[in-house]
Order: C-alpha cells, then sequence, then structure tokens
C-alpha cells in the first residue's frame, strides 16, 4: 500500500511552491513520475495518519527535503489529542482496609501518632555541631534547611 497519488501531487504542489525553482532542479535528471512513487511508497506508512504530513509541512526545514528528510520530520510529529476518560475515584474505604493490610511492609509509612518530633534528627545534629562537636559541613547545611523548611509538614 502506498499513499495516493492525489495526495503526492497536493504535496508536491505545495513544496514546489514553497522552495521554487529549487525544489523543480532537484528532479530535473530523474522522471518526475518515478519520484513520486517512490515518495508515494516511503509515505506509506502515514497513509492513516494525514496529520503527521501537514505537520511535516508546516515545519518545513529551509532547504529542501529528500524523501529520507521529509518523511523523518513527519516521525517528529506529535502524537494527536486524544480523549482520555476521566480517572475513577477510588473509594475511601478500600484505599483504609489496602492501606491497613500494609501495615506490616517495611519503607511503608504510616500515620505518627500526634506528638512526634519529625526533625528531632535534625535538633541533635545542630545542638552536637553547636556544642564544639566537628561534623561533615553538609551533615550541618542539611539538618539546617531540615529545620527551615516550610514544605515538609511536621508530622506525616
Amino acid at each position: 500500500m502506498s499513499l495516493s497519488i492525489k495526495a503526492i501531487d497536493r504535496l508536491f504542489e505545495r513544496l514546489a511552491a514553497t522552495y521554487g525553482a529549487g525544489w523543480t532542479r532537484q528532479w530535473a535528471d530523474v522522471p518526475m513520475a518515478d519520484v513520486k512513487t517512490a515518495w508515494a511508497h516511503e509515505l506509506a506508512t502515514f497513509a492513516n495518519s494525514l496529520h503527521r504530513i501537514a505537520w511535516a509541512l508546516e515545519n518545513l526545514p529551509p532547504k529542501c527535503p529528500n524523501v529520507i528528510e521529509f518523511k523523518a520530520l513527519c516521525r517528529l510529529a506529535p502524537a494527536p489529542d486524544v480523549p482520555m476518560l476521566p480517572m475513577p475515584k477510588a473509594d475511601p474505604e478500600r484505599v483504609k482496609a489496602e492501606l491497613a493490610k500494609l501495615g506490616h511492609v517495611p519503607g511503608v509509612k504510616r500515620q505518627a501518632p500526634s506528638g512526634i518530633d519529625h526533625k528531632a534528627w535534625a535538633r541533635r545534629i545542630v545542638a552536637r555541631h553547636d556544642a564544639g562537636e566537628k561534623l561533615s559541613p553538609t551533615t550541618v547545611r542539611f539538618a539546617r534547611e531540615a529545620l527551615r523548611s516550610h514544605l515538609v509538614p511536621e508530622a506525616v
């Protein structure tokens, strides 16, 4: 299967109008029917996605492309917007039940009881540094940044 000759004729008209004599001079020594047949064959993969050819025509390079360059340009076309279904809402009771099942898995964050100081590690490091203990400057910097941070909630 190849792209229709009508589509190739329209494509060549547009390219000739865009590039002028440079376009026609490029094919001076080759029969135009053979050129069009080759282009129709090479662009056959876009027969069901003509929007890619249209995109390539809107984004042509400064010099006349050959069929390989034009085909590569067609491949760069963005995918069309596909309507998507809305994300289904999660059932809060089911989510709660599933998270409860993960309570025994290490590394899974659980709701901590209130009153826990989640930045105690940073406070200890700063206190050790202030007491004169020699610590890595990076460690001290991270601890101070953690204590200044408004992005990390106190209880997660």
